[in-house]
């Protein structure tokens, strides 16, 4: 077996499923090699954002959620069923910067509004490198878009981060809402990036 062109860790939340093994089938397919992880329960989410449950050479993390107000939707239990220290309801920036230490990690947020500033610093402060995501509400066959073209553009063409990120953005207007936010500048690159 020749050695993955990328290790992607994809983590789908609440009713994200078809689009989840879209994304899957389609980087292995490119030659990433993509453990996914179901959320079910809030620490599921939690065990990846801690680190706890991210590969080691990990190139990517892809959490693919339904988003709203800056805010990833997460599986809603019965109050008897939460674990002790448990967060009810969705994460949203207090919850990203209490759980994240993804200290040099790629970030996608691929959900509607989770390129919210707010957030995005969130997920800086907790060591991301590199957070991506829309700063509004794309359809659904636009953000499957938008992970499969950076991917491979990354894989097939070689190309950075930033490089792949303005391809993709470039390739449909509804793409125009992604944003990406770096560590070293702790910024959106959105501004050099319009026309």
């Amino acid at each position: 077996m020749a050695k993955p062109e990328m290790y992607v860790t994809l983590v789908c939340g609440p009713d994200c499923d078809m689009e989840t093994q879209a994304i899957r089938a389609s980087l292995e397919y490119f030659g990433a090699r993509v453990m996914t992880h179901w959320v079910g329960r809030p620490s599921d989410l939690m065990d990846v954002l801690s680190g706890e449950d991210v590969m080691l050479n990990t190139d990517l993390i892809i959490l693919n959620f339904h988003g709203d107000e800056g805010r990833f939707i997460m599986p809603e239990l019965d109050e008897s069923v939460y674990e002790e220290g448990e967060p009810r309801g969705n994460f949203g920036p207090d919850e990203i910067a209490r759980f994240t230490k993804l200290a040099g990690h790629i970030v996608i947020g691929n959900g509607c509004s989770l390129g919210d500033p707010a957030l995005a610093q969130a997920f800086l402060g907790g060591g991301c490198r590199i957070y991506i995501g829309p700063d509004d509400y794309p359809f659904g066959n636009t953000a499957l878009m938008f992970a499969l073209r950076l991917c491979y553009e990354m894989i097939q063409n070689k190309k950075s981060i930033q490089e792949a990120f303005a391809i993709t953005r470039a390739m449909d207007p509804e793409m125009d809402m992604y944003r990406l936010y770096e560590q070293a500048a702790a910024k959106s690159l959105d501004a050099s990036l319009k026309l």
